[in-house]
């Protein structure tokens, strides 16, 4: 088998009290390293996508209550953390493959692994520039099964440096009979197809050249998701409309409450908006993010949580401003394109997510 030994640093340590949870509560702190990488792009591109699998040497059942994620370098634009089920991982231990990561642009599966099967496993953190730490609301938490490992999937734009990267990962878990409600994520998308900026003009300011861009930048893959968001959203990839806005309408997939909502976006994002029951009298706002910004993201816990239900209407809205194309420092170097949806710095995204608790923690109000 292969160990991981070299690969990760892993340090446990038992601190006396819950930083989420019960009082008295004791809270294990597991530091993790990522090996030193070297982030590289192929010619014609500016990204690397790279996973890592880590074993945190989990010895019993437990739940993450909070994660910090410490970027290694500038290069370092979001990164995302996924569970590897025990039932997975001793497949995954024994693979070559895997002991110094590999490319993962769009997806964090294990080489050789289904997407569809993968995505059955929960997104357990994402982390993005001004994120710091992830503190989930009092009394919830993410389940982390003993034997678990985890996939570090780091996006690395080199737009801004080329340094080697080690990065840092600070895990705080709680034993699974601790008062804990756990946490299921819903993820909402909307399919970005915004124009040229006004006054520019190039070979790469059409759909069709853009998105056959995407395929040499990354793969036939990334042609198929952008098309398939699209399609999501009932739009036709053929032929979609130019906007600066990106609207989609999709529906719940877990009845409870939404404890915890985030937006994410790259460099042209300026607003974002999650509606639940849009264009009903029943429409509520659960997250309003009117001047958003890539280089301070977060994640919010609600005050009080919004009651859903499974197959309930939501609409996410991504509000862009392609002139920052011609603005931004990171931007000004990339040819004039229409950008869809896609994994590089220059292209963008839509996400909304939103955390959702089946029960409440005791002494939580929901919203009215």
């Amino acid at each position: 088998m292969v160990t991981l030994a070299l690969v990760v640093a892993v340090v446990a340590v038992v601190v006396p009290r819950a930083t989420s949870g019960a009082a008295g509560t004791p809270v294990t702190t597991i530091s993790l390293h990522t090996p030193w990488y070297q982030p590289r792009a192929e010619a014609g591109t500016t990204d690397d996508y790279h996973c890592t699998l880590i074993d945190p040497h989990v010895r019993h059942d437990s739940y993450i209550v909070s994660s910090k994620f410490t970027a290694g370098s500038v290069e370092d634009h979001h990164a995302a953390l996924f569970l590897v089920p025990p039932a997975a991982a001793t497949a995954a231990l024994r693979s070559g493959v895997l002991r110094h990561g590999w490319t993962c642009f769009g997806e964090a599966a294990l080489p050789g692994t289904s997407i569809f099967e993968f995505l059955k496993n929960p997104m357990l953190s994402e982390w993005a520039p001004g994120h710091g730490a992830d503190v989930l609301p009092l009394g919830t938490g993410i389940p982390l099964p003993k034997g678990s490992l985890v996939v570090i999937q780091v996006h690395y734009n080199l737009l801004v440096g080329h340094r080697p990267v080690r990065n840092r990962l600070v895990l705080k878990t709680v034993p699974a009979n601790a008062p804990i409600k756990p946490l299921k994520l819903d993820i909402m998308l909307a399919a970005p197809n915004i124009p040229c900026p006004t006054g520019s003009s190039g070979p790469l300011c059409s759909p069709e050249a853009s998105l056959v861009n995407q395929g040499v930048r990354f793969g036939p893959a990334a042609e198929q998701e952008a098309a398939g968001i699209d399609g999501l959203c009932h739009i036709d990839p053929t032929s979609p409309p130019a906007s600066d806005t990106a609207s989609c309408d999709s529906v719940i997939t877990n009845s409870g409450y939404i404890v915890r909502t985030q937006a994410h976006m790259h460099l042209l994002g300026v607003s974002f908006k999650m509606v639940l029951d849009p264009g009903t009298s029943r429409a509520r706002t659960v997250l309003d993010v009117p001047e958003y910004n890539f280089h301070y993201q977060r994640a919010y816990n609600l005050a009080h949580p919004v009651p859903v239900t499974a197959g309930e209407p939501v609409r996410v809205t991504c509000t862009y401003n392609p002139q920052l194309e011609q603005e931004l420092p990171d931007l000004r170097r990339v040819a004039p394109h229409f950008v869809t949806w896609g994994d590089g710095s220059t292209d963008e995204m839509c996400i909304g997510l939103a955390y959702i608790a089946h029960k409440l923690p005791k002494g939580v109000t929901p919203a009215a």
